[in-house]
């Protein structure tokens, strides 16, 4: 106190420069909450327009099914007369009172309250988190979990729909979360399980969490608004609850790709009748109690809202008919924490996210013996979130702190009026080889969507061909004609070439990865971040620049090595016909990848034949490319254009290649931010 009151211009001087940093670090935050509730709003905002633009015949099908001559649900006979509604009976009751001013509206307005209901789902989620959570994840948490839930394929599905799914979640989430009372919360979640039944499941986790009061309130809640839409709706509540089982025959064939249920995964299989009915009664007998067992354990460890996920994701596979809209509980299954390594922990929410905002047929590839799994991919998220994966407990060491990454320090050589982005620092750590192959599946599959969706009309590629052709008259490289006709003639050198065109592509690139991976984890990142800038720009220039490669130039004397003789208005090029953007020639990412692997190999190989070796990779891949007239010589160059740019923009994101350390696992690191404090041992280059 005496320091502070004749020293006060001192001490002044010391708060101002511990107050600066800290100011400008709430002012970014502020920055990055104001840009991420602009990417939910933007979102949002698309969500609608996609909606509202489709025609009235294609959108909200589900909702107009409900609308009648005399109203909403003011239809004659059963509910059920055909399988397009598939609420439960008291569903129908809520909302016959609505009325034909109100069908007048109901797509806007059943639209935008939808949206509402979702901006309130991720505000509650967020809230919800378990405690301890930074200031800057409390900020933060509410735009990111409003626009997952926008970009995820159950709310995509419920807005085009017009489907009640979002209801369920949030009354449950309200009631774990928002109200207070036991009564209350077993009221809003009975409601919940009047309107989809499997909710039911969470009346056990209250009664194990020693909340029976709001376990009795659920239970006695969901009986007495079933009773009422029995006693209003005799004939639709026996048709639900009896002749469908509680809604199994309605929506459609139970076999469904779209039904992610442990009972339509078995249909699938070709399993049925009494076997079928009897394995699924035991496989979901044993979900459930291994998913309530962990729920219940997580709740009590703090982990309310895992808690109601895993409930939830049990929920899914337990229920005869789970469709894509009903599959929001995995979603919430984000916020569990996995893994002892800082690595580690982006794994789990990656993966649910790709999972629940990407079809099936991205993330793996189409290949027979994948089906199953691609076939039934939510749902074995969903079991596996229930049953096995290895939450972490908040009273372990590693929940807080994580063992951290260690870095390399940064090299001097780097420009300095470029800052460096911390997620892009030179980490020494081998990665997640799990997220490695989901971000490389994820991407090759955006690479072939986009090859796809840029495919220009045939007119304006065969254009841009005459003009590429021109150019290499005019600086008199037009080779491609006399190289094609030479190899035709010699058929073990069009052999060769063919080979390496179809083969070698994707086969180095990945066995060099591969390797970096085992052997030089450092050099890997480096690696794979140049080839992947290298791809992103190469598919920029296919959507700015679609050419038609020689082979596809009509009367222009090439021929086609590799797929034969083609007629242009029908071409067949096997299994790529379909998938593959044929005008995608500049640049040619064929030759752009050769020269990343012959880069690559001539900088980290360790002797010369080696490096000799790796650097004739890319002369035999641009023979090919030219010989068997699928690209012009400058397409080559254009590859070799968007390698270069992807070393160079590696070196001004990261930094040249620094020596590679190596580092032990109970290597000290300062902070998780330096270099080891053990060994170093530099290689060469």
């Amino acid at each position: 106190m005496a320091n502070a009151e004749h020293g006060g211009r001192a001490a002044g001087a010391f708060g101002a420069t511990a107050v600066g940093p800290a100011m400008a670090a709430q002012a970014r935050l502020r920055v990055a909450r104001l840009a991420l509730w602009l990417v939910a709003a933007v979102l949002a905002a698309r969500q609608v327009a996609v909606v509202l633009r489709t025609p009235r015949g294609d959108r909200l099908t589900d909702l107009e099914t409900w609308v009648g001559p005399h109203g909403v649900l003011h239809v004659n006979g059963s509910l059920y007369d055909s399988t397009s509604f598939t609420g439960t009976p008291f569903a129908g009751l809520v909302l016959k009172p609505l009325t034909r001013t109100a069908e007048q509206a109901l797509g806007w307005g059943w639209t935008f309250g939808t949206l509402l209901l979702v901006v309130a789902l991720g505000l509650i989620a967020a809230r919800a988190l378990p405690q301890p959570v930074s200031r800057r994840t409390s900020l933060l948490a509410a735009p990111v979990a409003i626009s997952l839930l926008m970009l995820s394929l159950p709310i995509r599905n419920a807005l085009h729909l017009g489907q009640t799914s979002v209801i369920p979640v949030l009354l449950v989430l309200l009631g774990c979360f928002a109200v207070r009372g036991q009564r209350a919360c077993g009221l809003l979640i009975g409601f919940a399980a009047a309107l989809q039944p499997t909710v039911l499941l969470f009346a056990p986790l209250l009664w194990f969490t020693g909340r029976r009061q709001a376990a009795l309130s659920t239970g006695l809640t969901f009986l007495g608004c079933t009773a009422v839409a029995w006693a209003a709706m005799g004939h639709d509540s026996y048709t639900y609850w009896v002749h469908h089982l509680a809604g199994t025959g309605l929506g459609g064939s139970a076999d469904d790709l779209a039904n992610q249920s442990l009972h339509g995964s078995l249909l699938r299989t070709g399993l049925s009748g009494p076997l079928e009915i009897s394995l699924f009664l035991l496989l979901g007998a044993g979900v459930a109690v291994l998913g309530l067992r962990r729920a219940v354990r997580y709740a009590r460890d703090g982990q309310l809202l895992l808690a109601v996920a895993l409930t939830g994701c049990a929920a899914i596979a337990v229920s005869p008919t789970t469709w894509q809209h009903q599959l929001l509980w995995l979603l919430l299954a984000v916020v569990g924490r996995v893994g002892k390594r800082a690595g580690d922990r982006y794994v789990w929410p990656v993966a649910v996210v790709l999972v629940m905002t990407l079809p099936a047929k991205m993330l793996l590839p189409n290949m027979p013996w994948l089906h199953g799994l691609r076939d039934n991919m939510v749902l074995l998220a969903a079991v596996a979130a229930a049953t096995v994966v290895p939450f972490l407990s908040r009273t372990s060491p590693h929940y807080r702190s994580p063992l951290p990454t260690a870095y390399a320090p940064p090299v001097p050589a780097r420009f300095r009026r470029v800052q460096l982005p911390t997620l892009l620092r030179r980490a020494l750590s081998r990665p997640n080889l799990l997220l490695e192959l989901l971000l490389l599946r994820v991407t090759y599959a955006a690479y072939g969507q986009v090859r796809a969706m840029v495919a220009a009309d045939r007119s304006t590629a065969e254009h841009h061909g005459r003009q590429i052709h021109s150019l290499e008259k005019w600086l008199s490289i037009d080779i491609e004609r006399w190289a094609n006709h030479a190899v035709v003639r010699v058929n073990w050198l069009r052999d060769v070439l063919d080979f390496s065109y179809v083969s070698f592509h994707f086969a180095v690139p990945l066995t060099i990865l591969a390797v970096l991976y085992l052997r030089r984890p450092a050099d890997y990142r480096w690696a794979r971040s140049a080839l992947g800038l290298a791809t992103l720009l190469g598919l920029l220039g296919f959507w700015l620049y679609p050419l038609a490669p020689p082979r596809l130039m009509p009367g222009s004397g090439f021929i086609d090595t590799v797929h034969g003789v083609q007629d242009f208005s029908k071409p067949d090029y096997g299994a790529m016909t379909e998938v593959a953007n044929q005008y995608a020639a500049m640049p040619s990412l064929h030759f752009g990848w050769a020269l990343w692997c012959g880069i690559v190999i001539a900088v980290l190989a360790p002797t010369w034949w080696m490096k000799s070796l790796g650097l004739l990779h890319p002369l035999l891949t641009g023979s090919a490319i030219v010989a068997t007239a699928n690209h012009w010589v400058l397409d080559a160059v254009g590859g070799a254009a968007v390698a270069g740019a992807g070393f160079g923009l590696t070196y001004l994101l990261t930094g040249p290649r620094a020596a590679a350390v190596t580092a032990t696992a109970d290597t000290p690191v300062s902070g998780g931010r330096g270099v080891p404090a053990g060994k170093r041992t530099p290689t060469g280059d």
